[in-house]
């Protein structure tokens, strides 16, 4: 019967407060480095680092909602006023299998089909699809430098044939395509894929992953994260960026 804690800034006005929900959908979006046309919904400071925190690592699977509504508002600013008609392919970066295990969820790709069904009720055709995975193990990457982080995910992921990849239903039938998986994509040509992240430090993570889709010819329109990394914030012990 106890109150329910901010997962933000602690206060006791549920899992996350007014103001804390504030600061996810009214901070304009910005440009992140990373990547040209890549935005990022909020800083990685403060109660928006908490939240993705939570989220993440202490499994607080309701902020999925708001942290994905924030994630959309990325993906909008990044396509600019005119997104056109054409499919949005939300395509996470992948986690390694071992921190999905350890977590016991994908959180970056809970993030991208929220954030996939935000953007389906505003009227988008949006669907988170995980073509991205691990070709080989990685190291972690807290503690590394940038051009660490980079040599360290050089070559790392590989995407699936877009033509081959369906959402499988029971006894073998194929579903209709809906705001969080798809059926049989449409081709490179019929479809626009973005990029999405939670978190975006160095932009190690969003260059591999572009050129994994580049490469299985599907470049990337856009990249979209939920927040971008403060420059030169104190890193503290077990709470470090991994992206």
């Amino acid at each position: 019967m106890l109150p329910a804690s901010c997962a933000g800034c602690g206060s006791d006005l549920g899992h996350l407060c007014p103001e804390c929900r504030d600061l996810l959908t009214s901070t304009p979006p910005a440009p992140a480095a990373a990547l040209p046309g890549a935005y990022a919904a909020a800083p990685y400071d403060g109660p928006v680092r908490r939240l993705l925190l939570a989220h993440k690592e202490r499994g607080a699977l309701r902020l999925a909602g708001p942290l994905g509504e924030a994630l959309a508002r990325a993906v909008r600013s990044a396509l600019g006023p005119s997104p056109g008609a054409a499919p949005l392919l939300l395509v996470p970066v992948p986690s390694a299998r071992a921190a999905v295990r350890a977590r016991g969820h994908d959180p970056t790709l809970r993030l991208a089909r929220a954030a996939a069904g935000s953007l389906c009720r505003e009227g988008l055709d949006a669907r988170a699809v995980p073509l991205l995975r691990h070709a080989r193990p990685v190291a972690d990457q807290a503690g590394l430098s940038a051009a660490e982080r980079h040599h360290n995910l050089r070559g790392a992921l590989t995407a699936r044939p877009p033509g081959r990849f369906h959402r499988h239903g029971a006894a073998g039938r194929h579903p209709r395509p809906g705001p969080t998986d798809p059926g049989r994509l449409p081709g490179p040509t019929g479809c626009r894929p973005v990029l999405v992240d939670d978190l975006v430090t160095t932009g190690a993570s969003l260059v591999e992953a572009a050129r994994a889709l580049s490469a299985a010819g599907l470049p990337p329109a856009a990249a979209a994260t939920v927040a971008a990394a403060v420059p030169h914030r104190r890193r503290v012990p077990g709470l470090s960026p991994d992206r």
